[in-house]
């Protein structure tokens, strides 16, 4: 399990610091994440995986004891409301239960998403 006295300096490593189990749903997570948003950058950021678009964090995602934690949900956002609500969440964190599976179709509709977002406010920008 993660360490708050580890540093990570990869995706690979930090999904190789977990059992078998959880590393196959971080997999997929990760897979889920780039078919959903190609173009971004992937780096370790606050000591958990990231994902950039545009030189900005798109979406972050850690592994914990009993839940995969999602940060960068659209929290508060109407067409979302429903789909959020089956999960804890906190100022836009998703908590993904182990032992249930993760709701990837979710996951590629909220990263689309943020996609979106970025590129109206890199847009905006230029």
């Amino acid at each position: 399990m993660k360490s708050s006295k580890v540093t990570f300096h990869s995706i690979e490593e930090y999904i190789a610091s977990f059992p078998k189990d959880v590393q196959k749903v971080m997999e997929q997570l990760r897979a889920t994440i780039k078919a959903a948003a190609p173009d971004a950058g992937e780096k370790i950021s606050y000591n958990m995986p990231t994902f950039t678009l545009n030189g900005t964090y798109l979406v972050y995602f850690a592994g914990w004891k009993t839940h995969i934690a999602f940060y960068g949900a659209p929290r508060g956002n109407p067409e979302f409301q429903a789909d959020l609500s089956a999960y804890e969440t906190g100022q836009g964190t998703l908590k993904f239960p182990l032992d249930k599976p993760i709701p990837l179709d979710l996951i590629t509709k909220i990263v689309k998403f943020r996609v979106n977002e970025n590129r109206k406010r890199t847009d905006k920008e230029e």
